[in-house]
């Protein structure tokens, strides 16, 4: 079921770190004619792509006040409970990232400050294929709240019945959505980023999807709108030693797989004998839960590798960059010191994915697909723009003037030695 590497050699190790799924020329093409159509046939092209790919019939795209009021009936209090935790230690870990304003005079009469400045309108995208993830919701919305965003608006696809289900509607009133719209992949994308007749248009767009909605996303950053990241199918990397539960590392590897036939699950170990033990433990496990068939797709492309030492491992993890990374290991704090490229870090025996998935106060919206060499995942600085002031007195101008005339006249600028030497002669 799930491959076992002993002792790669590094020149090994390229193919050992490819994920599932790479992107087509025929995706891309797919992508950008449902992206052209929205752009030219607005709501109209909204309502076909319903019709065709969620089998139905919408009148109006927007979400009622009556459907939200329903959905808040409709969901369970323990539910309802288990929300407010959530959104709670969300608040509370997104509060803490708030930027104070600066200010430094860099020289006498020279003063520099900068300060956060909210984006006024951002869209999230809420998938509602595999399962409904009001999660995201909170993932997203919260931040967007707490960062000031004026409008914030959410698209996620209808059902059969044409209604969203209830438990998004409920997350997103908790959350501060402002406008929630019945509409669903690439389509969604475009239609936030370049505006229908109902749906408004955005300056950043946010949230996971299938394959279609990050290929529209991506192309949409390079045309309309920000995005959040890049980003591809969700992944985790494990590293254990030999003293790790073999039940909580098979639990982590599945968990995972559960998230679509494209995830994958990497473990890292020294020891050769717990490599071993996994595969029957993963096996047991999986044949207890509801969605083997999908899941046995997503174990198909995901391995356990052996290596050597502890450098290798850090050393492979690192390269890898992956989305979530799992340290359940006795040395975890000091590896995890060692950790350079990862999305979120899940530090000892009792720190699953699934508490950052949820409700221990972290994102769970990461980068993927070795994006976390360069990407961060979302937090309060993701819905915001850092704006720069000066303010320059006689005195200030005349202590960098001269220094300002040279750099410009050695850049043959002069208009701009002209702007400072008009104010340096006053």
């Amino acid at each position: 079921m799930i491959q076992t590497i002993i002792n790669p050699s590094r020149t090994e190790w390229p193919d050992l770190m490819k994920r599932a799924i790479n992107d087509t020329a025929e995706l891309r093409e797919t992508v950008a004619g449902i992206i052209s159509d929205v752009r030219s046939r607005g709501d109209e092209a909204l309502r076909d792509f319903s019709r065709k790919f969620d089998g139905v019939e919408l009148g109006s795209l927007k979400v009622s006040a009556d459907e939200i009021a329903e959905a808040d009936d409709i969901v369970a209090h323990p539910l309802k409970q288990a929300i407010a935790v959530a959104a709670k230690n969300i608040s509370k870990f997104h509060k803490a990232q708030r930027m104070e304003e600066i200010t430094v005079e860099t020289v006498p009469g020279v003063t520099c400050s900068q300060r956060a400045v909210p984006i006024s309108k951002v869209g999230l995208y809420v998938p509602g294929g595999n399962s409904p993830l009001f999660s995201t919701v909170l993932m997203l919305a919260i931040p967007a709240r707490i960062a000031g965003c004026r409008k914030i608006v959410l698209c996620t696809p209808p059902n059969k019945e044409g209604k969203v289900h209830p438990a998004i509607l409920y997350a997103a009133r908790v959350a501060g959505v402002t406008e929630i719209y019945k509409v669903g992949g690439a389509q969604a994308v475009a239609a936030m980023a370049y505006g229908t007749e109902s749906i408004p248009k955005v300056h950043k767009i946010f949230g996971p999807g299938n394959r279609c909605v990050m290929e529209a996303k991506q192309q949409v950053g390079a045309q309309a709108a920000a995005i959040d990241m890049p980003a591809g199918p969700s992944e985790v990397m494990i590293i254990a030693d030999e003293n790790a539960n073999p039940a909580f590392v098979a639990s982590d590897f599945l968990s995972q797989a559960e998230h679509g036939p494209d995830s994958q699950s990497i473990l890292l170990t020294p020891s050769r004998e717990f490599a071993e033990k996994l595969p029957q433990v993963l096996e047991d496990m999986l044949n207890t839960l509801p969605r083997k068939e999908m899941m046995m797709k997503s174990l198909s492309h995901s391995r356990i590798i052996v290596l050597e030492n502890e450098k290798d491992i850090m050393d492979f993890s690192n390269e890898y960059a992956p989305e979530h990374l799992i340290i359940n290991h006795a040395d975890a704090d000091r590896l995890a010191e060692k950790v350079e490229n990862a999305g979120s870090v899940f530090l000892g025996a009792y720190s699953p994915e699934s508490a950052g998935d949820y409700a221990s106060g972290t994102n769970h919206t990461l980068p993927t697909s070795g994006y976390a060499h360069a990407y961060s995942g979302v937090n309060l600085d993701s819905f915001c723009k850092k704006i720069t002031f000066q303010r320059l007195t006689q005195d200030g101008i005349n202590s960098i003037g001269r220094a300002i005339e040279l750099m410009a006249e050695n850049e043959d600028l002069m208009a701009h030695k002209l702007a400072v030497t008009v104010r340096m002669n006053k």
